[in-house]
């Protein structure tokens, strides 16, 4: 089994970013869907995904709520930076600060996970 850690770094701002933020939850359904261990983190700009994609009018509202259960959280530091913390946060995804304020990357390396980044 693998063991996948996907990163959504990608901003909101373009039609490019979108894709990349779509990419990175299609690479999540299809290792979950496989039967791998996978956790998704928004991280940087990538933190305005999770507010965008919680509206149910975003066309790809569905495929975001399909993986809420593999979703570990988002950057507080980055959330806040970006002013989306109170956002974030009414979506109960959790707002990660395991290191400085960010999410630990590292743990998840040093538990096996590959990390894979858009």
């Amino acid at each position: 089994m693998n063991k996948i850690a996907v990163l959504v770094l990608a901003d909101t701002e373009t039609h490019g970013d979108l894709g990349r933020a779509v990419n990175a939850l299609e690479v999540a359904k299809e290792f979950r869907d496989a039967g791998d261990q996978v956790t998704i983190l928004f991280d940087g700009a990538g933190t305005r995904w999770v507010a965008e994609l919680s509206k149910p009018e975003h066309k790809r509202h569905q495929l975001f709520e399909s993986l809420r259960d593999v979703i570990h959280g988002a950057c507080a530091f980055c959330s806040a930076a970006f002013g989306v913390e109170d956002a974030v946060a009414a979506t109960g995804i959790a707002l990660l600060d395991e290191f400085e304020q960010h999410p630990s990357i590292r743990s998840l390396v040093n538990d096996g996970y590959q990390v894979i980044t858009f």
